[in-house]
């Protein structure tokens, strides 16, 4: 059963905490490591963005949730936060889509790659609105179930993010 449906203000919220703790692990991280932080950031959705996810949903049908999320954040780029983070944009989840097409999930609507990792691996959510992970850096290998919805996928990622701080 999919996590419940994410709301356009409880991304808000989201953000706010996940900025407030990149701030936290940025100030601390040089310190910690020895060497200076990447470029760290979840940025939020502007008119442009907008336009994107608009242009993505008239491509292909994409899960509500995530043009839920696009309404709010445009991308995240967390190349610190364990072994890095990213959420695809929406133009660059469109060109992906051009490029390869849905991920095929046995027993598993279709689902649409929207983030990845520093390793390689790519985050796929499915038309039921859940999470699956690549078991390697591969779009035509095997997706092994990661979340029950973009919900718990961020909240997961907020906790890393906290926990670094």
């Amino acid at each position: 059963m999919p996590d419940e449906r994410l709301d356009a203000e409880w991304v808000r919220a989201w953000y706010e905490e996940v900025d407030a703790a990149l701030k936290e692990l940025m100030e601390s991280f040089l310190a910690r490591h020895g060497f200076p932080p990447g470029r760290n950031e979840v940025r939020l959705a502007t008119g442009s963005s907008h336009k994107a996810t608009e242009a993505l949903v008239e491509l292909t049908p994409i899960p509500s949730d995530l043009t839920t999320m696009y309404w709010v954040i445009a991308e995240a780029s967390l190349p610190d936060v364990d072994n890095g983070y990213f959420i695809h944009s929406p133009s660059t989840v469109a060109a992906h889509f051009r490029e390869y097409g849905f991920i095929q999930i046995d027993g598993e609507e279709p689902a649409l790659v929207f983030a990845g990792d520093g390793g390689g691996h790519l985050f796929a959510v499915a038309g039921t609105g859940r999470v699956w992970k690549s078991a390697t850096a591969s779009w035509f290998d095997q997706f092994d179930l990661d979340a029950a919805g973009l919900k718990e996928f961020l909240e997961r990622l907020a906790r890393r993010i906290a926990g670094q701080s």
